[in-house]
């Protein structure tokens, strides 16, 4: 399956235009979700071929939203790219655990989350 509309979650609306002109620049149709509890509710509505998910967030964290993803049958087949703060293999691990495809550090580097966004799809 080829990626070409992602969602990027994050609370942060400067990370998000970040990403979202990051992604946009590389070719991809980027839709956005300030939390993860949006994200939920748009996810079905949206249809988008991979979720970059922050893990910071007030209210549900990345990795509840993650697991919730990835557990339910109607959007399991959806990846998700956790992206976090903190370099700690903890959060590597627990990413993945969730059902994560990947768990990068933020600040994202370009080719960075192209390759991976590639390597995923």
């Amino acid at each position: 399956m080829a990626i070409k509309k992602i969602m990027v979650v994050d609370d942060s609306a400067t990370d998000r235009l970040y990403l979202n002109e990051l992604l946009h620049a590389s070719g991809y149709y980027v839709v956005e979700a300030e939390s993860a509890e949006d994200c939920l509710a748009r996810l079905a509505a949206e249809a988008p071929d991979l979720v970059i998910m922050d893990v910071i967030m007030p209210g549900m964290n990345g990795f509840q939203a993650t697991r919730a993803i990835t557990k339910d049958p109607l959007t399991a087949h959806i990846p998700v790219i956790v992206c976090t703060g903190k370099a700690q293999p903890t959060d590597v691990a627990w990413a993945l655990k969730m059902g994560a495809k990947a768990c990068m550090v933020k600040p994202l580097i370009q080719a960075e989350l192209v390759a991976k966004i590639k390597e995923i799809g």
